[in-house]
Parts: C-alpha cells; sequence; structure tokens
C-alpha cells in the first residue's frame, strides 16, 4: 500500500505517484506559461466580444468564479464565463449542468457548446493553479453516481496529485460533462489517474492537439 506524501490526500492504494523528476517540472511549467500566453494574446479580441455579449444579455458579472479541487487537494478559484442566469446559478456546483439546462443562457449555451466558456482558465494557469493538461478540476462535494466521488471510488483524491487541467485525458476520450452514472463516473476518473501515470510533455501535447478538434470545432459540450 503506498501513501501520498501531498497533505490532505488519502492512501494511493495501486496508483502511482507522479512524475517528480525536475527535467520534466520545468518543460512542462514552460509548456503551460507559452500554450497561455499565445491563446491569451490570440483570443483577446474574442474575449472583448464574448465579455460584452454575456454583460448585454442577462444580467450579473461577466466572469463567473468558483472553488475548486487544486494540487494536493487545495481549495483555488477558477475563473470561467458566465453561462447562466445569475439567479440560477449554483454556487457550490454539486448540481451539475444536464442536456438542455433551463439554468444556462442563450449565449451560455454557445459557450458550452464551444468550451469557450472554460478559456479564462488560461488565466489560472499563467497563475500556477492550473495546467494545459491534467485531470479537469472538481467542487468540494463532487457527485458520482448520486453520492459523493471520494465515497464512490476510494482512489478519487489520488487525482489530485498533479494540477488539474484546462483539457484532459478523460475529456478527449468522450468522458466530460455528467457523471451522474456509475460507467461515466468510473471511466472518467480511470482516464484521470492513467493520465497521472503516464505523464509526459508528448502526451500533454497529444492532448492539447485533440482538444482542438474534440471540443473547439465539434463542440462536445453542454
Amino acid at each position: 500500500m503506498l501513501f501520498s506524501p501531498y497533505p490532505g490526500l488519502r492512501s494511493l492504494g495501486a496508483v502511482h505517484l507522479p512524475r517528480n523528476d525536475v527535467t520534466y517540472r520545468y518543460l512542462s511549467r514552460a509548456y503551460d506559461l507559452l500554450v497561455a500566453t499565445v491563446a491569451l494574446a490570440l483570443l483577446a479580441p474574442l474575449f472583448i466580444v464574448l465579455a460584452v455579449i454575456i454583460k448585454l444579455s442577462s444580467p450579473g458579472p461577466v466572469f463567473f468564479r468558483q472553488y475548486r479541487y487544486g494540487l494536493n487537494g487545495d481549495l483555488f478559484k477558477i475563473y470561467k464565463f458566465r453561462t447562466m442566469r445569475i439567479d440560477q446559478c449554483d454556487v457550490s456546483g454539486v448540481a451539475q449542468t444536464t442536456k438542455n439546462d433551463p439554468r444556462v443562457t442563450r449565449i451560455g449555451r454557445f459557450l458550452r457548446k464551444t468550451s469557450f466558456d472554460e478559456l479564462p482558465q488560461l488565466l489560472n494557469i499563467l497563475r500556477g493553479e492550473m495546467s494545459v493538461v491534467g485531470p479537469r478540476p472538481h467542487v468540494p462535494g463532487m457527485l458520482a453516481n448520486g453520492m459523493l466521488y471520494e465515497e464512490f471510488d476510494t482512489r478519487y483524491m489520488a487525482r489530485h496529485v498533479v494540477k488539474p487541467g484546462l483539457t484532459g485525458l478523460a475529456q478527449v476520450k468522450g468522458f466530460r460533462g455528467e457523471t451522474s452514472t456509475s460507467h461515466a463516473a468510473r471511466k472518467r476518473l480511470d482516464y484521470d489517474l492513467d493520465y497521472v501515470e503516464r505523464q509526459s510533455l508528448l502526451l500533454d501535447v497529444k492532448i492539447t492537439a485533440q482538444t482542438f478538434w474534440t471540443e473547439f470545432f465539434r463542440g462536445s459540450g453542454y
């Protein structure tokens, strides 16, 4: 039995510890900074247009902020473009978004479909709270098959031994969105832990490239 050296994490069971070699850490951080900086520079006009549309289409702020699990299970505040009506937002995030969710605004549907709502997390990457690739950051109290994720699968906290990502292996494999069924919840965690064990710069580049196709061009979000 392996035990985590990271504060707040429970037993890792048979899950390997994350890569800790200095070369990979530096290359990974350099990749994060490069992608986030270039993306923000190129997308700045789009950010301005979306901010104006969000502000004019419904009352409330442009950005939605919410606490999520980060590295080692520590909490950090994530940034997203607001996609829901302000009076119907679930600040806790426990009530997951469903298909045709009535809480989502018209522009919000477009943002979720294209995953543009996640783009402000490029700021979280620059701040060092997230990486381009990693398990998606979950809210505390995340449900899996109707129960707390950490009770549904005791391996759950092991996904937090790496930084959360703007995209991840589970997402490009088709497991994003709701975790309301046992199959979806288990497979999503399986892919998250698979990423922890297989971490490499080449894998990060591959997942990033796949994300542009599966998320931004094909539009699988809701």
